[in-house]
């Protein structure tokens, strides 16, 4: 059953390696009143290390993490089968929304197919594209 976002959230995570994509994407968020709070990762490996080190403590997770798909060393794929390792109210409280500038049909059929990914965005994130994820968002 899928439900809308009646208010702002407490927390969302940036996943992105693109200073200039973090930058638009933080202020898009902030504008629109959709979060309360945006954390900024720049690598896989950084979100997956903050979300280690929160796991006992779902207040401090966020409800919301945008990913993109292309980056180094960890990149969105990597990301997401590493997800699948931590326990079950991690994986419930933090949907993901792919944020990515890639049109290769293969990745996005890929990834658009993974239990947690709740959305495919293409990069620049917009006002319109944060209303339809408001629209597909399940506490």
């Amino acid at each position: 059953m899928r439900s809308t976002i009646t208010e702002r959230l407490n927390l969302v995570m940036l996943i992105d390696d693109n200073e200039t994509d973090n930058f638009i994407s933080k202020r898009i968020i902030e504008l629109n009143g959709f979060a309360e709070n945006v954390e900024v990762k720049h690598s896989g490996r950084s979100a997956l290390d903050y979300l280690e080190e929160h796991k006992n403590d779902l207040a401090l997770l966020p409800e919301l993490i945008f990913l993109d798909i292309n980056m180094p060393i960890v990149d969105g794929f990597v990301f997401l089968y590493e997800f699948e390792n931590f326990p079950e109210t991690v994986q419930k409280k933090c949907k993901v929304v792919i944020l990515s500038s890639s049109d290769n049909k293969k990745d996005i059929d890929k990834i658009i197919n993974n239990n947690h990914v709740i959305k495919f965005l293409t990069k620049p994130l917009t006002e319109q594209a944060l209303q339809e994820v408001k629209a597909l968002y399940v506490p």
